[in-house]
């Protein structure tokens, strides 16, 4: 039985996950086979016809907390692997923190690090490694 279709992505992330969370042990690995069948191959087909997934840049609002800009920029940057960006967002994080630097001059270091990841994307989709 086929269930109403999410209307957001967050939404069909919560009911991925509730779905995830209620399936047998050997579904769940049946369901995450899937999954990484459906994203190569959109994912792929977009890539190979088109070229790399652009950046669909939000604005920076004036007043913008780091962990705003984290969002934000995670959205600008959906084609991304946030996992592989965890420990530099993170030191970023901490440094607003547990350091005190300002979250103008850390927002400012998530854009550049979110650009360059951008870019190492780029490179990695010209030279075949992704």
């Amino acid at each position: 039985m086929l269930g109403r279709i999410p209307d957001g992505r967050r939404e069909g992330e919560r009911q991925l996950t509730k779905l995830f969370r209620s399936l047998a042990r050997e579904d769940r690995s049946t369901l995450i086979a899937f999954a990484q069948f459906l994203a190569e191959r959109g994912v792929g087909e977009e890539r190979t016809s088109q070229g790399p997934l652009k950046p669909d840049p939000i604005p920076r609002p004036p007043k913008e907390s780091v962990v705003g800009a984290i969002k934000r920029l995670s959205r600008s940057y959906f084609m991304l692997d946030r996992s592989a960006m965890l420990n530099d967002t993170s030191a970023l994080m901490g440094a607003h923190v547990l350091q005190g630097r300002s979250s103008d001059e850390v927002i400012d270091e998530l854009e550049s690090l979110f650009a360059r990841y951008y870019e190492k994307y780029r490179e990695e989709l010209e030279k075949g490694d992704i």
